[in-house]
């Protein structure tokens, strides 16, 4: 069942990250993919994430088309201009690629081409409305498109993010757009999902939580300190530490299992972001979603 079905009926959803390939070969991706498509609704390829350049979004997504595997193409607004951006959009609609995630995209700096020059021509409501402007029929500059393409897209959302007011009221700008889900950045407090939630309620958007295995003591460190919006509570990085490599495993594996059968009630899906934990993907959607 593609993804905008699951959307419209309000199934339950499971997506995961995978990175692409810096550079051509495919197998590592590939084997990695294949780790985790009977399990998931779909694969999301991101826009060069975390500013890192990697082999294209619209590329790979069209390879796993081609697998029979469902993609997301991750679409940031930081390395095109607005007709860059359309053309791109149009793009992936002839090769079939329906489902895109809208993001602002780290700024160069954070990545491995710190000289690189930012683009940012729309912002990220503008971003939304050229998506919704296309689905209509027509360029953003108003000029009439022969044949409009049809997408299922989602924004990006980072909970803990302040002020929170005004992270809240740009949502809600993407939803006026419409914007037909939401997907989080990582989540390690139910309460803070809860909270969330109640806030966009009366706007009935599928909420797909962002979800990271903690894979060690150190990560969960480095991700307070450098993911703004992104809290490992103090409780759980004590329940890691000091313990031998297979015991960390299987605890954080332990700690992702709870914690998202606590938030399983309150969203419509799940979207992990292994960072090379593919592998027990599987064991813990079977865990939470049955």
């Amino acid at each position: 069942m593609y993804l905008s079905e699951l959307v419209k009926r309000g199934k339950f959803i499971t997506t995961c990250e995978i990175d692409s390939p810096k550079g051509v070969n495919i197998e590592e991706f590939l084997n990695k993919a294949d780790l985790v498509k009977d399990c998931v609704s779909a694969i999301n390829i991101g826009d060069n994430q975390r500013a890192v350049m990697r082999a294209g979004s619209l590329a790979i997504c069209h390879l796993l088309k081609s697998r029979n595997i469902e993609p997301v193409m991750e679409l940031s607004n930081r390395d095109r201009n607005r007709i860059a951006i359309q053309s791109e959009l149009l793009g992936a609609a002839i090769l079939g690629i329906e489902n895109i995630l809208l993001v602002n995209g780290h700024h160069p700096s954070m990545g491995d081409h710190a000289e690189a020059k930012p683009v940012y021509d729309l912002n990220p409501v503008a971003l939304v409305n050229a998506v919704k402007t296309l689905a209509e029929g027509r360029d953003i500059a108003g000029h009439a498109l022969d044949g409009a393409p049809s997408f299922c897209f989602g924004v990006m959302a980072t909970l803990g993010l302040e002020p929170a007011e005004s992270q809240l009221e740009e949502l809600k700008e993407k939803i006026a757009q419409g914007a037909q889900f939401i997907q989080t950045q990582t989540i390690y407090e139910p309460e803070v999902l809860e909270r969330f939630v109640e806030s966009i309620s009366k706007f009935n958007v599928p909420v797909i939580v962002g979800h990271v295995m903690l894979k060690s003591v150190s990560m969960a460190s480095f991700m307070n300190s450098n993911f703004p919006g992104v809290n490992v509570p103090k409780k759980l990085i004590e329940e890691l530490a000091g313990l031998p490599k297979e015991q960390v495993i299987e605890t954080s594996l332990q700690i992702s299992i709870e914690l998202l059968k606590k938030m399983k009630p309150m969203c419509q899906g799940i979207h992990f972001m292994p960072a090379g934990w593919e592998k027990y993907v599987p064991r813990i959607v079977e865990a939470v979603v049955g």
